[in-house]
């Protein structure tokens, strides 16, 4: 009887972590942190990963009152703007690490990761994107932090050598399969030079994540202009099919013969991490990005919404590798209507920089105004 109301209780959630599937959250604040709300997260619906960048700090950091003595404290300081920053969120970031420290021993450090974003403003600069990371590692002093990079020409270098100095990465704004294909290769790469100069393997360990509202959000906009039947049909679905599309190459790249050696000597292969999963258009179910690209070795990582909905009406259920010759049937059927999608890519990523630079300025100014 108690078994049963047990098994009735138990989060949808927990049914992904059963079929092979990490959900991390897409939040972090010091009032989760606080409050415990982190803590039960992860009891009750196995979350066992944290993601966060500077518009989620922006909004935590202006939005909650958990940060006002130091707001209070930092009006006086001399410190610069980004230190400031750093001052509020890397206890933050520490103490998230600390929370998810159990799930990252359990797994031998598979899981357990809390993300931090180097400044956007690097997002250009090879040298001081390697720089910051290298900083940022030092001052949080976790061994289950993973630092943010975003996928730009520039960051996928700054990744390599990253990767090659044993440094843990989070590959993020990823937009296209060009895009992700050159993370993978980069990491690879970087493994390797890592492997080469003696490096444990167990240290190598890296995500790429692949935004998808936003394609979707991008892609539909070129389809309603067209607006004939046939470019209207395919609204919804650039997504869901990109991150299908990533994991059949996911599945070539780390179980072929390019990891092969990598695998045999014990490094772990790149994740595939499904993110920008909170749906932007009404008319779609609020659950287009999570229950389709249902898989093992992949990481979902949810915002509120997206995890409340989960929890009230999910349905797990190994999705990820049906509907692959569809997902590719998309992608000819865009370029026949004259849509490249590496195009798309491309600019979302250059829109994504500019939209998470916006934040982060915003963000450095606030911390000087706030508290009002």
């Amino acid at each position: 009887m108690n078994d049963s109301k047990n098994m009735k209780n138990d989060s949808p959630l927990l049914a992904l972590k059963a079929l092979g599937q990490h959900v991390w959250l897409d939040n972090l604040s010091r009032a989760l942190l606080q409050e415990g709300s982190l803590q039960r997260l992860i009891t009750e619906d196995g979350i066992d990963g944290v993601t966060s960048n500077p518009a989620i700090f922006q909004k935590a950091i202006a939005g909650s009152p958990c940060y006002h003595d130091e707001l209070v404290r930092l009006r006086n300081s001399p410190l610069a703007a980004e230190a400031r920053y750093e001052s509020l969120v890397i206890p933050d970031i520490q103490a998230a690490c600390d929370i998810l420290l159990p799930a990252y021993l359990s797994t031998q450090g598979d899981t357990g990761y809390v993300s931090l974003e180097v400044s956007p403003a690097l997002a250009h600069d090879v040298a001081g994107t390697v720089a910051a990371a290298q900083r940022l590692r030092r001052a949080v002093g976790r061994e289950n932090l993973l630092i943010k990079v975003p996928g730009t020409p520039a960051g996928v270098q700054a990744f390599e050598q990253l990767t090659a100095a044993g440094v843990r990465v989070n590959v993020t704004l990823i937009f296209s399969l060009t895009q992700y294909e050159a993370v993978a290769q980069a990491y690879l790469r970087g493994a390797q030079r890592w492997l080469d100069d003696g490096g444990n393997t167990a240290q190598c360990r890296s995500v790429a994540s692949v935004f998808l509202s936003r394609v979707d959000t991008r892609v539909d906009k070129r389809l309603d202009v067209i607006g004939a039947k046939p470019a209207l049909v395919l609204r919804g679905r650039t997504g869901v099919a990109l991150a299908k599309r990533c994991y059949s190459r996911y599945l070539e790249i780390f179980h072929g013969p390019a990891f092969a050696t990598l695998a045999e000597a014990g490094v772990r292969s790149q994740t595939p991490l499904w993110a920008s999963t909170g749906n932007k258009n009404p008319a779609y179910s609020d659950l287009l990005y999570v229950e389709p690209l249902i898989g093992p070795e992949t990481i979902s990582t949810l915002p509120d919404a997206a995890l409340a909905a989960f929890r009230d009406h999910g349905c797990a259920a190994t999705t990820l590798t049906t509907g692959m010759r569809e997902a590719h049937s998309h992608n000819v059927a865009l370029r026949a209507l004259d849509i490249d999608l590496g195009e798309v890519g491309d600019s979302l990523q250059t829109d994504g920089v500019r939209l998470f630079g916006e934040a982060y300025e915003q963000l450095l100014i606030g911390i000087a105004q706030l508290p009002y």
